[in-house]
């Protein structure tokens, strides 16, 4: 582990109940980055979305690959205490459904970077089944 949650919230400015990611394995500043997120049946989510068979919500695992991407964005030195936001997502695909017990390999490859956004593509897997896949797109704010 390269990251645990107390290392992405140095970095990020997620916290609970919306820090969607627990660990991060891999990280190649401005590249790649590898993250987990290990899916709990006691998620906040669970309670009101399909109760009758906990699934975790496609919005949450799109959230979930921004925020993987963000911590490659904002671990470069020059980056550092600024906010990434969401600035398109495209192509979204979802494969298989991700339930409680599961975990979640968020992978994102960062395509371009600019000082003022860039983009990548993020895979998310459920152990070796693809459960989403997509192109975003981010801006990057002032420094806080």
């Amino acid at each position: 582990m390269i990251l645990d949650r107390e290392g992405i919230m140095g970095i990020l400015p997620h916290r609970e109940p919306f820090l969607l990611i627990d660990e991060v394995i891999e990280l190649e500043p401005g590249r790649r980055v590898v993250a987990l997120k290990h899916v709990c049946a006691e998620e906040y989510y669970f309670k009101g979305h399909f109760p009758q068979e906990k699934v975790m919500p496609g919005v949450l695992i799109v959230e979930a690959l921004a925020q993987t991407g963000a911590v490659g964005i904002l671990s470069m030195p020059e980056n550092a205490g600024r906010i990434a936001y969401f600035g398109g997502i495209r192509d979204a695909k979802f494969r298989s459904k991700v339930v409680p017990g599961d975990t979640l390999r968020l992978e994102v490859d960062l395509e371009k970077i600019r000082s003022r956004g860039g983009m990548g593509v993020g895979v998310a897997y459920n152990g070796d089944r693809q459960a989403c896949r997509l192109s975003l797109t981010f801006m990057l704010g002032a420094q806080t």
